[in-house]
């Protein structure tokens, strides 16, 4: 099993963080990177669109996964 990354960043003004597989970072990093946006920038994005009954951190596995590699 993968060991979890932790990254700490402030979403809408408050203080956060998120605990994803390395590869999932990774993925977001290219998504990032291909929209030439910043990894703060798609973070808020993804933040802005999950529901409130979605966790941040499974928002975002979904998100990585949905996009084309």
């Amino acid at each position: 099993m993968a060991t979890l990354v932790k990254r700490s960043f402030t979403l809408a003004g408050h203080r956060t963080s998120v605990a994803l597989e390395p590869e999932f970072w990774q993925a977001l990093a290219a998504i990032a990177a291909a929209r030439q946006s910043t990894m703060a920038a798609l973070l808020a994005e993804v933040d802005a669109g999950r529901g409130a009954d979605r966790p941040l951190a499974s928002a975002l596995r979904i998100f990585a996964l949905s996009r084309p590699r």
